[in-house]
């Protein structure tokens, strides 16, 4: 047997968000049901190189198919000084029958489809049916496919993206002008839209109360560490908030500063993502004025858009085989 080795490009061919969001449900919908493994996500800090690496190792069973692996990420925020990006990862996708590690994969292109996809399922399950405009907070790596999953599960045709760089949202713009009707825009222009997704490392919220619509949805996807903070507190108890998981998101996702300070507490959770899924308690209602998704991303979206990555990539005989533990036959080689 041999291991698949997938780069960034093999990876951003195999994941198509078609096929990558209603994996990302599934992979909600078996955390809900029980039917997953995910120890909570580990931390080594560094605050000498101002950066961090983070271990989340994750099995899932989506009853026709389950699949297993370990994503090892960083953050360093000082990466653009060596040429690097700030954020990067591996991937290790293994059997869960024999442990075999049938790939290794780039996982910083892989965080970027998953968390798009998460953001999708989210909107899908709590925007307005008829979400039309989008409004990007951040025109980093992650805003690009924040909008490519979105787009999936709503007619979106007005793009507003706000960032204090101007360059970066000259770039964002460009790549998606010839699909939408896209312009730079003020925060408040953004958060006026039907979806709203925030996409930034700040740790001062910058979306405020009044500038938000009053049926927006929200997908608050920047905060990934304890201190990060993007929406207003008024803007969380205020609506109908959502979470991905209850431990990651009271430590490091977008309530942990409101939540560890006690002015947000469980009663102001309506409840999880994957409770919604499995349809245990309604998405979005006619009642319904805001919505929030807080998403910290979990371990099981990366072993769900690995299995998708991997078994397209096997079909289209993408990416390099390689002998990783000396076990290949002859012919193999």
């Amino acid at each position: 047997m041999q291991t698949l080795l997938l780069n960034s490009d093999d990876v951003h061919e195999n994941a198509n968000m078609a096929d990558l969001i209603p994996a990302v449900e599934e992979a909600f919908a078996a955390f809900e049901r029980g039917d997953a493994q995910m120890p909570p996500k580990s931390y080594i800090d560094l605050p000498q190189y101002n950066g961090d690496f983070r271990s989340m190792p994750a099995y899932m069973d989506a009853g026709d198919w389950d699949a297993a692996g370990i994503k090892w990420v960083n953050v360093h925020t000082d990466n653009d000084e060596h040429d690097l990006p700030t954020v990067m990862g591996t991937m290790v996708y293994s059997s869960p029958e024999t442990a075999f590690p049938l790939a290794i994969m780039d996982g910083t292109e892989l965080t970027m489809k998953r968390t798009g996809a998460a953001a999708a399922v989210a909107t899908d399950h709590l925007a307005v049916e008829d979400a039309t405009s989008m409004g990007i907070v951040g025109a980093g790596v992650q805003s690009y496919t924040q909008l490519e999953a979105i787009s999936t599960v709503r007619d979106i045709e007005e793009v507003v993206v706000s960032d204090l760089d101007e360059e970066r949202v000259a770039n964002f713009i460009d790549a998606f002008e010839d699909r939408f009707d896209v312009r730079a825009g003020s925060i408040a222009e953004a958060a006026g839209c039907d979806v709203l997704s925030t996409v930034t490392p700040v740790e001062s919220p910058v979306v405020p109360r009044d500038a938000v619509g009053d049926h927006t949805h929200i997908n608050a996807m920047g905060a990934d560490a304890e201190g990060k903070h993007e929406l207003a507190d008024e803007v969380l108890l205020d609506a109908k908030l959502v979470i991905d998981d209850h431990a990651q998101t009271t430590h490091s996702g977008e309530i942990n500063v409101p939540y560890n300070e006690g002015v947000l507490s469980d009663d102001d959770i309506y409840g999880a993502i994957g409770e919604i899924v499995v349809g245990d308690r309604p998405g979005r209602t006619d009642d319904d004025g805001i919505t929030v998704f807080d998403s910290t991303g979990l371990a099981i979206q990366d072993v769900a858009a690995a299995h998708v990555v991997y078994e397209h990539a096997d079909e289209n005989d993408n990416g390099y085989p390689f002998d990783l533990l000396g076990l290949a036959t002859e012919a193999e080689r």
